[in-house]
């Protein structure tokens, strides 16, 4: 997809933000909506909100509190912590000083900890509490450049010179702006100096093709992603959405803080996400990104109420709407037609049953909602066109400042990933892979000339790693990852994703890997759902003990085997999972075997059950 028409978008695009930072769409927001409500917490089951001009109040002075510790222009901030106020205005912060916020996964090791801190040279890190330092306290001797340690608990703050609390961060930076209010040396005068070229933030990759790796992204980045996100999804000003997603994603990043900036968002924090059904119930948010593991749960826990509806004749009157629900979404798709009579049967339908579920499960106000990061299965997105709710599937990466295409009320295709941003180039490479150019590209990886340049080739373009195809209207659809291809000892190319996908359909199945690799056949790993597998064992009278031995239970291992067999039947020949193991264990970012946004970790599952996958093949 190039050619003169994505130039011109790309020039609409580039005049809308010439010239300006995140810094100057803070101000202008503050100007036009100041009062509105910005940054909501939720504290003992009440919320309370900051408006906007009290965040970027808070954001001067936290910058200055920077400054009077030192911080000069193009220092890195570190900053760990869960979904709260604090950590966005931190990261407003850093960037009014001038300097460099770095939002580092709260999962990581020690170890990990200290690769990410020591490679981004930072200099101060802002933490939440006990948690945290805790996973810092073992490679602080380690990190020379480390000056200062802000923690947002205090009653977690160690004593000792390097410690201060954020409470007397944002003193100091009171302080700071009463003796300097403008001139050299002051807070305006870093911001004002800040350009659409210079970092706004750097993310470490997740890990799942090797060591993390420094993602530098500009103001001018995340300005042009938020500006083509905002113009496909029709989003307007004032939106209502929650954050639960890790900051160090970039999907939560552009949407919790430069989208929330851009667009007056109040956003409601959820720094726990076993609370996120609540929090959604009572947000109702407008806009809402969910990873497909969220919207799967989401799924269960629907589709178990409705099963348990005693009254057979309401149960096939929702089953009838949502069968409406789905013929109707499915008919809005780009190139079809809604006719006159479905229309007036989804109205019905939707008068009488589906927006009474979607107001049950605080959805009853959205007008987009997105998945990304991971692939969405299409019976997953034919649920929720059910219930009157297309998902706009989105695609994209760190290095790329996130989505580069996406679904759109106007244009959209179940199963696909959308067309390309206004004034993305998209193409497919001769073996499949998917290549991106524009504006929404990455400068590049810190401290890596070598792996930048693999990233980005002399033309520009920016080499994804995934394989796709594009159809005939310019639709993407991503078939796996370049370097997770499965090729078995036959020759054949097999994507693991699309098996994974099938298996984790049934309620049972939390997270399963297919592998076959240079092997004959594809076997599979497979993890039960924590929650779900102990009521299901009790609803079919087997008393539940542990994980390890619902793994092993006669019940079990038949009822997983018919999801194998029933994935099976929707699959090629070659594709067909032959045997399979249940995992003892669950699978976490903390065990390693997940990143922080729930993708599988393959080389660390390949490694870690090694001899559990030789004897699948025993």
């Amino acid at each position: 997809m190039t050619g003169p028409q994505v130039l011109g978008e790309r020039a609409a695009v580039e005049e809308a933000i010439r010239g300006q930072t995140v810094c100057d769409w803070l101000a202008r927001t503050v100007d036009k909506h100041g009062d509105a409500p910005a940054l909501a917490s939720r504290v003992d089951g009440q919320w309370h909100a900051l408006t906007w001009r009290e965040t970027r109040e808070r954001a001067l002075e936290a910058a200055a509190g920077l400054m009077s510790l030192g911080l000069a222009k193009g220092d890195t901030v570190a900053i760990m912590a869960p979904n709260v106020p604090e950590h966005v205005i931190a990261d407003l912060g850093v960037l009014h000083a001038g300097g460099v916020p770095m939002t580092v996964y709260a999962t990581l090791a020690p170890e990990q900890v200290g690769y990410v801190a020591a490679d981004s040279r930072a200099t101060i890190a802002i933490l939440a509490g006990e948690e945290q330092l805790d996973r810092w306290r073992p490679i602080l001797d380690q990190l020379s450049g480390l000056r200062h340690v802000v923690v947002l608990d205090p009653a977690a703050l160690p004593s000792g010179e390097a410690y201060l609390s954020w409470a007397e961060l944002l003193r100091r930076g009171r302080e700071q702006l009463r003796a300097h209010p403008s001139g050299p040396d002051s807070v305006a005068e870093r911001w004002h100096s800040i350009r659409p070229g210079d970092p706004v933030t750097l993310l470490y990759t997740s890990g799942t093709t090797g060591p993390p790796k420094g993602v530098v992204l500009t103001h001018h980045n995340v300005l042009y992603e938020v500006e083509a996100t905002a113009s496909a999804g029709r989003l307007p000003e004032l939106l209502t959405a929650v954050s639960y997603l890790p900051i160090a994603h970039i999907a939560e990043r552009v949407l919790s803080i430069y989208m929330a900036i851009s667009r007056a968002a109040h956003l409601h924090f959820c720094p726990d996400p076993t609370e996120l059904a609540t929090v959604l119930r009572e947000a109702r948010p407008t806009m809402l990104f969910a990873v497909p593991r969220v919207l799967e749960k989401i799924r269960v826990g629907l589709t178990s109420l409705l099963d348990a509806e005693p009254d057979e004749g309401k149960k096939a009157a929702i089953q009838q709407a949502v069968e409406v629900g789905r013929e109707y979404v499915e008919s809005s798709q780009y190139g079809r037609q809604v006719t006159p009579e479905l229309a007036e049967r989804y109205r019905q339908a939707d008068e009488a049953v589906l927006s009474k579920i979607r107001a049950a499960l605080g959805f009853d106000r959205l007008i987009w909602l997105s998945s990304g990061a991971a692939p969405l299965a299409v019976d997953l997105a034919s649920f929720y066109a059910g219930l009157g709710l297309p998902i706009y599937e989105v695609y994209g990466m760190t290095e790329s400042t996130g989505a580069v295409t996406g679904n759109r009320p106007d244009a959209f295709r179940i199963g696909s990933v959308g067309q390309a941003h206004s004034g993305v180039e998209l193409r497919i490479a001769e073996d499949g892979e998917i290549l991106v150019r524009g504006p929404l590209a990455t400068p590049g990886y810190l401290n890596r000339p070598e792996a930048t340049s693999d990233l980005i080739d002399e033309d520009g373009w920016l080499h994804t790693g995934d394989v796709g195809r594009l159809d005939e209207d310019g639709f993407l659809y991503v078939v796996d990852r370049k370097k997770e291809l499965i090729i078995t000892s036959g020759g054949k190319n097999i994507s693991p994703a699309n098996i994974e996908s099938l298996l984790k359909e049934h309620s049972l199945v939390d997270q399963a890997l297919a592998y076959g690799d240079d092997r004959p056949y594809v076997v599979a790993l497979i993890v039960l759902d924590g929650e779900l597998a102990p009521a299901w064992a009790r609803s079919h009278g087997i008393e539940f003990t542990d994980q390890a031995r619902l793994a092993e239970h006669p019940a079990i291992l038949d009822e997983v085997g018919k999801a194998v067999a029933a994935s099976n039947e929707r699959l090629a020949r070659v594709e067909q999972v032959k045997t399979f193991r249940i995992l003892p264990t669950e699978w976490t970012a903390e065990s390693e075997e997940l990143t922080p946004t729930l993708k599988l970790r393959r080389r660390v599952i390949h490694s870690k059950y090694a001899d559990v996958i030789d004897q699948l093949y025993a």
